[in-house]
């Protein structure tokens, strides 16, 4: 036991007690059997209840957006199911009691702390995973050495914890993302669901199952509420926190990984000018960047630059989408890009919210309908810009990877004037032609309806409802190609 010299070990027993209420209780903290289940929470659980594959599973997302709370539901979860209290351990990875521990060493100390003579039929939760140095390692000897046993993780760092898990952990671990709330969970947690209607919309010349609204204004009014404080559980059920975000937000979540969890994983020296960058591409997300304008205007070498975007995009803060011409090609040098927050609800943070005639409406609603779409993994997202006779864009197309043609192009406006006019959709109507389409879909304020222009059929919907749509679709695991 002389490694843990440096803490007593009756001291590192007593935080596991406290952290493991239910050995004694059968139960977990109340505070967290109040809190609302997300969405989510019925396609991660499987993964944990999976006895016959041996992997761990990395519980992976950014900051705040639920994931220690969706342990505890888990526990609590299984704890219903008869699994024995003293079976279950949590370990919150991240306290400073366990600093020289390694995940074995914790391991025993579990066992010490309920008198357990091994870990069979054990199911183990180490929250903050992000901070044990080479956890990736630690973890696949787990995996290893306790067949059965189930290790649950998770970590704040996307991104890195992705590639970590992916390259060290091959064949152990199961990824499963938990990103930022969607408008649907929002309206969930809001209790909101009668603004909702089952019903179907004309696409493409046929009627598909879709939701619509009973009342368009009240959902346009959580939709702007979304945008400014919707990405996280806890500041959505907080009207404290809400009138407070840059403390909530701004401390908790960007500074913890601007100049805490960033600089940590990879060495960065200027944590400042990191903060400075990330504060000019919030205000700007949706805008279309290069590296020359963006070092011009930052002060920032253009490698300096391009390390500084990976770093935010680990962080799961930001989304670059790389662009493609009028047919769908990738350019061959990328010379520009669009940036998007992963979460609108950051930009209010720093900045202020914003209210449905701002200007910044039409990037907020940009960002917020993109980042319903970050929640399905492995789509080949892109927009479309090109200077033929007349220059073009499309704010938002899917690539099919293997026919390196475009599915689909979607036209994201907080206006109606497009409804009333679509024959002004100029871009959309060339990219439609160029690519032998015959419909697409428009987004507007509270306008529904289909309109022939050109030989095309354009699909209106409000914004909301297309971003509400996203997520329920997402969750269905229906077809990447659906609306």
């Amino acid at each position: 036991m002389e490694k843990y010299s440096i803490i007593p070990v009756d001291k590192i027993i007593e935080r596991l007690h406290y952290e493991n209420p239910w050995w004694v209780s059968g139960e977990i903290h109340s505070s967290y059997k109040s809190m609302s289940r997300r969405l989510y929470f019925n396609l991660f659980y499987p993964f944990v209840q999976e006895k016959d594959i041996q992997r761990a599973v990395v519980l992976m997302g950014p900051r705040r957006v639920g994931k220690t709370v969706m342990m505890f539901h888990t526990i609590d979860r299984l704890l219903k199911e008869d699994i024995g209290p003293q079976k279950i351990f949590f370990i919150g990875i991240d306290n400073p009691i366990y600093l020289h521990l390694s995940l074995e060493d914790i391991l025993s100390l579990c066992k010490e702390a309920v008198k357990q003579e091994n870990l069979e039929g054990c199911y183990v939760f180490f929250d903050e995973i992000q901070y044990l140095k080479d956890w990736e390692r630690h973890l696949k000897v787990l995996v290893d050495s306790y067949p059965n046993t189930k290790f649950v993780v998770s970590g704040s760092a996307a991104a890195a914890l992705k590639w970590h898990s992916t390259e060290s952990g091959a064949g152990r671990f199961t990824d499963f993302m938990l990103p930022p709330l969607t408008f649907q969970e929002y309206i969930h947690l809001k209790k909101m669901e009668h603004l909702i209607l089952k019903d179907s919309i004309v696409y493409s010349g046929q009627q598909i199952p879709y939701c619509i609204t009973s009342n368009i204004k009240a959902l346009n009014k959580e939709f702007v509420d979304y945008l400014n404080f919707g990405g996280y559980p806890e500041v959505v059920l907080s009207e404290k926190i809400q009138s407070d975000m840059g403390r909530y937000v701004k401390s908790d979540i960007v500074d913890k990984v601007l100049l805490r969890d960033l600089p940590s994983l990879y060495g960065i020296k200027d944590v400042q000018e990191l903060n400075r960058f990330f504060t000019y591409i919030a205000y700007n997300t949706g805008n279309e960047f290069s590296y020359e304008s963006m070092s011009k205007e930052s002060g920032i070498s253009k490698d300096t630059l391009k390390k500084y975007l990976e770093y935010l995009e680990s962080a799961f803060l930001i989304k670059v989408l790389n662009k493609v011409d009028i047919n769908a090609k990738r350019l061959k040098r990328v010379t520009s890009f669009k940036v998007y927050l992963t979460n609108p609800s950051l930009r209010t943070a720093l900045f202020s919210p914003v209210s449905e005639v701002d200007s910044e409406m039409g990037n907020m609603v940009e960002t917020a309908i993109l980042s319903q779409w970050m929640h399905r993994e492995n789509l080949d997202l892109t927009y479309a810009r090109w200077k033929d006779r007349k220059e073009g864009e499309v704010d938002l197309v899917l690539l099919d990877d293997k026919k390196f043609k475009p599915l689909w192009g979607v036209e994201i406006k907080w206006s109606n004037r497009y409804f009333d006019k679509p024959q002004e959709l100029h871009s959309l109507i060339q990219f439609c032609q160029a690519n032998d389409f015959k419909s697409s879909l428009v987004t507007s304020i509270d306008q529904s309806g289909v309109k022939d222009v050109a030989d095309l059929q354009f699909t209106f919907l409000p914004a909301s409802l297309y971003a509400y749509n996203i997520g329920e679709n997402t969750l269905k695991k229906k077809s990447i190609t659906e609306f």
